[in-house]
């Protein structure tokens, strides 16, 4: 299921920079909003202004949900998922449609050809970035990306408390 862009609003743009503590290049719109109202997930244009090829789609910019994936990473999940995906043809099959799923979500937002068959976070055959398969899962919903879900799962719901509460 691909996911439904909200166009950025200006409110919505000023929320993304104080996420990222900079100004997001190449939004196409909101692909996800964190139960508090702002953006949590923006999806990105295939070539950035400045003509860079750009393959990560689903960006994640909720704070909380990005510290926690980087605390995930840190523990070793990635590892523990790669193992798994190479012993798990089901799982490896479930990570390899999330990818072509991916890769369709980005050719509707355009074509770029260095970056054709390149989707993000190691798709489809290895896991590189907890935050892209998490920005993934929440943009698609649920049974879309199975290591993005299981991602999810364990962080738990982090957008219990507004997301830059604690930046002012």
């Amino acid at each position: 299921m691909a996911a439904v862009l909200e166009p950025l609003t200006p409110g919505d743009a000023e929320a993304v920079a104080a996420q990222l503590g900079r100004e997001a290049r190449g939004v196409a719109g909101v692909a996800w909003r964190c139960p508090c109202g702002r953006p949590g997930v923006v999806a990105t244009e295939p070539r950035l202004p400045d003509g860079t090829p750009f393959p990560t789609t689903y960006y994640l910019t909720c704070p909380r949900a990005t510290s926690a994936c980087s605390t995930l990473e840190a523990q070793g999940l990635m590892t523990e998922m790669n193992s798994r995906l190479g012993a798990d043809p089901a799982l490896a099959a479930g990570y390899a449609a999330a990818h072509n799923a991916y890769l369709a979500d980005r050719a509707r937002l355009g074509s770029v050809a260095e970056i054709e068959g390149v989707s993000a976070g190691g798709m489809p055959s290895r896991v590189k970035c907890l935050h892209v398969l998490a920005a993934h899962a929440l943009a698609a919903g649920p049974g879309v990306n199975p290591l993005g879900d299981e991602t999810l799962a364990r962080l738990g719901e982090f957008w219990s408390r507004p997301c830059l509460e604690d930046h002012g």
